[in-house]
């Protein structure tokens, strides 16, 4: 049977995870899609970082897909994308789809409080 915890495993094989200040400065050189795929509560509780799309863990498929009729045009294959949530466990499995799906650079940020604590602003 496989686990939650086994699926992260596998993830973090594939998704490399990233300290925060390397994803700060991943974000301040250019060129980079950050995800947010927590949930939609916890964004209006903690705001977002400024430069992150939010695209709840559920949807992402679809907005990820350019052949999907709900595809999120900031999603481009040659952008590097650093997704977190808001530890990392989640962003390890939506990395792993973004892998599959076609996705080459893909990097998990981790935490939202790590990453604001790193300083990558934040919008309310």
């Amino acid at each position: 049977m496989l686990t939650y915890k086994d699926m992260i495993a596998a993830a973090d094989t594939v998704v490399p995870r990233l300290k925060p200040d390397e994803a700060k400065k991943m974000l301040d050189a250019g060129n980079v899609l950050i995800v947010d795929v927590r949930d939609g509560t916890e964004v209006a509780q903690t705001g977002k970082l400024c430069c992150a799309v939010h695209v709840a863990r559920g949807s992402l498929e679809g907005r990820a897909d350019p052949t999907s009729p709900t595809y999120n045009p900031a999603f481009k294959h040659d952008l590097t994308v650093i997704v977190h949530c808001a530890g990392g466990g989640r962003a390890a499995l939506a990395g792993k789809t973004l892998k599959d799906m076609g996705y080459s650079k893909v990097f998990n940020g981790g935490g939202f409080k790590d990453l604001a604590g790193a300083g990558i602003e934040v919008e309310k």
